[in-house]
């Protein structure tokens, strides 16, 4: 695999876990969204990532064997999670005839683990760059000497 290759792969993974990091600093700041008349306000999200062939140049997409194994990730859509959870709170302005409000189905402990994992999948591909960078500073100085 070629630096630019690599480089594309590992950019592609930096974007996937920033919208990832994204959606879940959305999902723990609306926790406790509520919403009048028995509805949810908000709806968790998540991010729905694949994996996509990298075939950018022409070559590559004559068949080079090693391009057809190679993919990057990309998110192809942020998914509305159906869900809700009912807390009794009968004096809440947005409670419902019963006195429940309606609340998003959040886990504070599920979208924390979701923070660290992206955060830690974010530092990896930050960490494959910075060598990349660096073996490419090293070819050129090979050409040097």
């Amino acid at each position: 695999m070629d630096f630019f290759t690599a480089m594309r792969t590992s950019a592609s993974g930096l974007t996937v876990q920033r919208a990832r990091m994204n959606v879940t600093a959305s999902n723990l700041a609306n926790v406790d969204t509520t919403a009048p008349n028995g509805e949810v306000g908000y709806k968790r999200r998540a991010a729905v990532v694949h994996a996509v062939p990298l075939q950018q140049t022409f070559g590559e997409i004559l068949g080079d064997q090693i391009h057809e194994q190679t993919h990057s990730a990309e998110i192809t859509e942020i998914a509305e999670v159906e869900g809700e959870r009912l807390e009794f709170q009968p004096d809440h302005p947005h409670a419902d005839a019963d006195g429940y409000v309606h609340k998003p189905d959040i886990s504070v402990i599920q979208e924390m683990v979701d923070m660290v994992t992206a955060s830690r999948g974010y530092e990896a591909n930050v960490t494959t760059m910075q060598a990349l960078k660096s073996m490419a500073n090293q070819a050129i100085s090979i050409g040097e000497r």
